[in-house]
């Protein structure tokens, strides 16, 4: 049976977005977005797939009846998991070799200015003549955090209005 009857056409759009052909010169954030995307395809359709089969087991009278009835389920699993496995291999290739190019960058940085000490073997006073900036929590104006501390302060409101309904 052709892939083509048991998807959908978005389904199949990106199973052909999966090609070897077309994933070779995607760079590695827009492999991430493609990965992302066919991993929930992926699990959507074994969820499908392990969903229906239990529930037919009991209608089918067990389980190999079962799955005999459920065979386009497994089927579309089956392609997104290849799909999956594609993408994943060119996004661990295009990884790597980002990070090797991130490690030579960094090698030829440090060869260029080193962070020792001084060579002309002067010695400093041990002090530094500037303060600085001073240290301040920049995590607390992240939307993430008012979000978790909004929810945080929330759960504690309901436990008080659950605790003076008593």
């Amino acid at each position: 049976m052709s892939i083509k009857n048991i998807l959908s056409e978005s389904e199949y759009k990106l199973i052909l977005a999966t090609e070897d052909d077309r994933i070779a010169d995607l760079s590695e954030d827009k492999l991430l977005k493609l990965h992302r995307r066919t991993r929930r395809a992926r699990n959507k359709h074994v969820v499908q797939y392990r969903r229906t089969g239990a529930a037919k087991v009991s209608a089918k009278g067990g389980r190999g009846q079962a799955k005999k009835a459920n065979v386009k389920r497994a089927e579309r699993a089956e392609v997104f998991e290849e799909a999956l496995s594609r993408v994943s291999a060119r996004l661990a290739v295009v990884a790597h070799e980002a990070a090797e190019e991130l490690k030579a960058e960094r090698l030829a940085a440090a060869r260029a200015g080193s962070s020792g000490p001084s060579k002309d073997g002067k010695k400093g006073k041990g002090k530094v003549s500037s303060k600085g900036k001073d240290r301040v929590d920049g995590t607390r104006d992240k939307s993430g955090r008012k979000k978790y501390e909004a929810s945080s302060i929330a759960q504690g409101q309901r436990r008080q209005a659950k605790r003076d309904k008593r």
